[in-house]
């Protein structure tokens, strides 16, 4: 599933570079990467690289492109007011399986870091439920990334 994201993420129009703007598609999932990464309140520099490398696979991209999509998303996560500005584009630009893959993805940076926090876990949650993705499907995704994250707990209030 998460070579499928990928390969949609990569055919995602990229602009002209990384630029802040929140209807850009790479701009938005960045920003929601991003924004689930310090959700808790602290950002682990194993975090950091897995956003990283999200973007990096996600859009074949590195060097300075890369950081200025991290910067981009950065950007427009902390200009934000709220989730919806984000969730409306991908929603928009991803199908269902897209969607779901997505969660994926945040759920990887979530347990980059061995740990899940309940900021996380309701992050993903509103995420999920704003791009349409059922809750079954979000708790699979989450189990997936609890077991390939080591010394992962994987408890959360969806159970």
């Amino acid at each position: 599933m998460f070579e499928r994201v990928l390969a949609f993420l990569k055919d995602l129009p990229s602009g002209a570079g990384a630029r802040a703007n929140a209807d850009d598609p790479r701009v938005a999932a960045s920003a929601l990467l991003y924004h689930v990464m310090n959700a808790d309140g602290v950002r682990q520099d194993v975090e950091w690289e897995r956003f990283k490398q999200v973007l990096a696979q996600s859009y074949s991209i590195s060097g300075d492109e890369l950081d200025a999509l991290a910067a981009a998303g950065e950007r427009a996560d902390n200009e934000a007011i709220d989730l919806y500005a984000f969730t409306s584009v991908l929603k928009r630009h991803l199908d269902a399986e897209a969607r779901k893959a997505f969660i994926g993805l945040m759920w990887e940076i979530v347990y980059a870091d061995g740990e899940l926090h309940e900021l996380e876990d309701n992050t993903v949650w509103r995420v999920a439920e704003l791009i349409g993705v059922e809750r079954l499907e979000r708790v699979e995704a989450r189990r997936k990334a609890a077991a390939a994250a080591p010394g992962a707990s994987g408890t959360s209030s969806d159970e």
